[in-house]
């Protein structure tokens, strides 16, 4: 039996500024604990048991479209995770919804699934994917 492919797709965290106001529900993070905390999930999530790969982005729509694209082309995905620093932020709400879209077109078969902090996506993983 293969594995199941999950995406976890989202900011870089070295492309943050958490200073900016609108991170403020984030300020506890920098961007060593924020990578620290995805790294951890995807070692977490591939114990379980699936393939987790991060597909890491900046906010700017032009670039987080091209490097999401490419990703979701790869291969097929069974399961791509959305972040919170893109869905929960509201100056990044029309990234949100263009990735929705994007996932939507290219990974039609895939569960989507949306993380609260940077390390709890192996639990909205497992929301929606049974192995």
């Amino acid at each position: 039996m293969s594995r199941k492919s999950v995406a976890l797709v989202g900011l870089d965290p070295f492309k943050i500024d958490f200073s900016d106001p609108a991170y403020a529900q984030f300020a506890h993070l920098d961007a060593d604990k924020t990578q620290a905390g995805l790294d951890q999930d995807v070692d977490r999530l591939n114990a379980l048991g699936y393939d987790a790969e991060l597909v890491l982005t900046e906010s700017s729509l032009e670039v987080a479209v091209s490097d999401v694209t490419k990703a979701l082309k790869r291969k097929e995905w069974d399961c791509v995770l959305i972040g919170a620093g893109v869905r929960a932020i509201p100056k990044n709400f029309l990234l949100f919804e263009t990735l929705v879209n994007l996932v939507h077109e290219f990974a039609p078969q895939a569960k989507i699934c949306f993380n609260s902090k940077p390390d709890d996506s192996a639990q909205a993983v497992e929301r929606w994917m049974k192995l």
